[in-house]
């Protein structure tokens, strides 16, 4: 049983795309949580966080296409946060890389944190300019 499920009502951006995407990603981190529930964490840490990484870099690209395209009034500002969620998660894999990160439920419940905090915070911004 992963972290958090999904509810509409909460984290839908109204837009199927993104929704899927956004789907997607908190997959990885219910794959991570349920990982280290079992005691494999350690061990599907690495793979886990950069698949995270690179289907985030994906989705940000697309959305950022769509805002773009849309344009958005607070692009500039959304590309920012993007920039920064990439970096924090690369940061997390280098820490794991030298062994400067503990394998916790912490983990997950951070990068929980950080998608709904995102999509909650500033995705939901962005609906009426997408429709």
């Amino acid at each position: 049983m992963g972290i958090v499920e999904w509810s509409n009502s909460l984290y839908s951006v109204k837009h199927d795309e993104f929704d899927l995407h956004h789907k997607k990603l908190l997959d990885f981190i219910n794959d991570l949580h349920d990982s280290m529930m079992s005691g494999k964490g350690k061990e599907t840490l690495e793979k886990i966080l950069n698949e995270l990484r690179d289907y985030t870099e994906y989705h940000f690209l697309a959305e950022e296409q769509q805002l773009k395209k849309a344009n958005y009034p607070d692009f500039l500002i959304h590309q920012r946060e993007h920039q920064n969620l990439i970096h924090k998660l690369n940061d997390l894999i280098e820490d794991y890389h030298n062994n400067r990160m503990e394998v916790s439920i912490e983990t997950s419940k951070f990068l929980k944190e950080w998608l709904f905090g995102h999509i909650q915070g500033s995705d939901k911004k962005y609906v009426s300019y997408l429709k």
